[in-house]
C-alpha cells in the first residue's frame, strides 16, 4: 500500500539533468563568501548541485551557470581547486 518516500531530486547546473540528490555533489557559497566543494551536502550556505564529473564542471564554468546559481563571481583558481576535488570524487 505505502510506496515510501520519493527521493529528493536536484538539477545539475552543468548538464541540466535531474538526478537524485545523493547522486550529485554540492558546491557551496559560505556566509563569508568562500566557495567550497561539499560532496556530503551538509555545509551551511547557498548551494548548487553538480554531477560528480569534470565534464559537468567544465560545462558549468563555460556557461557561467555555477556563478549564476551561487550569485557570485568565481575566480579561475577556485574552478581549478573544484576540478581537482571533483576528479578525486569520480
Amino acid at each position: 500500500m505505502s510506496e515510501g518516500r520519493k527521493a529528493p531530486e536536484r538539477t545539475c547546473v552543468g548538464c541540466r539533468q535531474k538526478k537524485e540528490k545523493k547522486m550529485l555533489a554540492r558546491v557551496v557559497r559560505k556566509p563569508d563568501g568562500t566557495i567550497v566543494y561539499d560532496p556530503g551536502g551538509r555545509q551551511n550556505g547557498r548551494g548548487a548541485y553538480l554531477c560528480r564529473s569534470t565534464d559537468c564542471l567544465k560545462k558549468a564554468e563555460k556557461s557561467r551557470s555555477l556563478e549564476r546559481a551561487l550569485g557570485v563571481s568565481i575566480p579561475e583558481e577556485v574552478y581549478r581547486e573544484l576540478e581537482k576535488e571533483v576528479a578525486a570524487d569520480e
